[in-house]
């Protein structure tokens, strides 16, 4: 007997007890369910929810797999271990076994953490509430350790985890109810519980907090700076990358958000897929060009002195918003959660807008944390409800002025 003939079996055991949610989760991940609707017309399909999410981590996984890379690049490069990359994707100094390892060594704990207390929570929730697991957080579960810094501690990422799912989601009814994105939910948990492992120039690159340590108890060691562009921007200090290399990817940053490369093939597949909502794509990117234009008018009319504090990231090109930090990994996998994001055409133009626009603004306007991405789309999944309320006011309106004007 096979697998999926033993696991039917014991389906029959587990149905009615407590234990019937946990079981059907594991069941119907591995196999399609084994019912079948009967009497009355209903939709044939080959996709359901679990296979949605199944492709958004397709998605991911690239981000995921150049992020274990640039993980031990950026640590060898550090230690001068390695050299800086010659503005090549194929580069064999980058895609060598040493830069993996170190980064699978680091990354793996955060997918195991991830996942494994934020499937804990939702299985303990359907168990105790007697509802069926959702799949959610498939893709939560994935998201959260792109996101975070390499070095992170494990048991802040688990405390962040639990308040995300239950805070962020279980209390609104679970999958579908939730208002704010969960992994951004998490993120800025993380953020205002633990700022200094969230932010500054010591934890975006493998080794710098020890380092730094090491050299405040007085040992002779050298110091590893993990300054991200932003950061050095947000000083007023010059970019030292060039195009290609923020581009492709090889900076310090969150561990899946740095390869613009990558994120825009993800955001192909998603559109070509059609899980993702290319409307929303767009027109991020349209609100973040527009923000980041206006910022340069303002420092090309010299309203604006070099030695303001907004001067450095006010004066980067308008386009180069796109390449750094996490905007565009936030418009292509999170801004565009078809749970929090607005629901109609319109709604999703104006709400995408508003996430590009505000990110750029966010990231100037606040130096002391310069990416808005994260509080720019939390702020617009409270206020996508109300968008799209208008929006539908709005087409009421306008057909019940064409009902009058037919009936005079």
């Amino acid at each position: 007997m096979g697998l999926k003939q033993k696991l039917h079996k014991l389906k029959e055991k587990y149905q009615g007890t407590k234990m019937a949610p946990a079981f059907n989760a594991i069941h119907t991940f591995l196999y399609l369910p084994n019912e079948t609707t009967q009497g009355g017309t209903h939709i044939k399909a080959a996709d359901d929810l679990k296979r949605t999410m199944n492709i958004v981590i397709m998605a991911l996984i690239p981000c995921l797999i150049f992020g274990m890379f640039n993980a031990g690049y950026q640590h060898h490069l550090a230690t001068g271990e390695v050299s800086a990359v010659a503005n090549s994707f194929f580069s064999g100094s980058f895609w060598n076994l040493d830069n993996l390892w170190l980064g699978l060594t680091k990354i793996l704990p955060l997918m195991i953490v991830s996942y494994g207390v934020g499937l804990a929570v939702e299985f303990i929730f359907a168990v105790v509430k007697g509802h069926e697991v959702e799949e959610g957080y498939l893709v939560t579960g994935m998201l959260v350790p792109l996101i975070v810094p390499i070095d992170i501690p494990l048991w802040m990422l688990a405390v962040a985890v639990i308040f995300g799912v239950v805070i962020g989601k279980e209390v609104f009814g679970g999958t579908g109810m939730n208002v704010l994105n969960p992994a951004l939910t998490i993120r800025a948990f993380l953020f205002f519980a633990y700022p200094t492992w969230m932010s500054g120039d010591k934890v975006w690159v493998h080794g710098a907090v020890e380092r730094a340590q090491q050299l405040a108890d007085g040992a002779t060691v050298d110091a590893i700076s993990g300054e991200t562009i932003l950061g050095s921007l947000a000083q007023s200090q010059p970019l030292h990358y060039s195009t290609w290399d923020m581009f492709f990817g090889f900076i310090p940053g969150s561990i899946g958000e740095t390869s613009t490369f990558l994120i825009l093939l993800g955001a192909l597949f998603l559109i070509f897929t059609k899980i993702g909502s290319w409307r929303i794509m767009l027109s991020a990117v349209l609100g973040a060009l527009v923000m980041g234009y206006i910022f340069n008018m303002v420092v090309d009319a010299d309203v604006i002195t070099s030695g303001s504090k907004f001067f450095g990231l006010m004066s980067l090109e308008f386009w180069q918003h796109l390449l750094i930090g996490g905007l565009a990994f936030g418009i292509v996998y999170m801004a565009t959660d078809p749970v929090t994001a607005a629901q109609t055409n319109k709604g999703k133009w104006i709400y995408g807008f508003l996430i590009g626009f505000l990110s750029v603004m966010i990231r100037v306007f606040n130096p002391a944390y310069p990416e808005g991405v994260m509080l720019a789309i939390l702020l617009m999944n409270v206020f996508a409800p109300t968008i799209d309320h208008f929006v539908v006011q709005g087409n009421i309106k306008k057909r019940e002025k064409r009902l009058k004007a037919k009936t005079v």
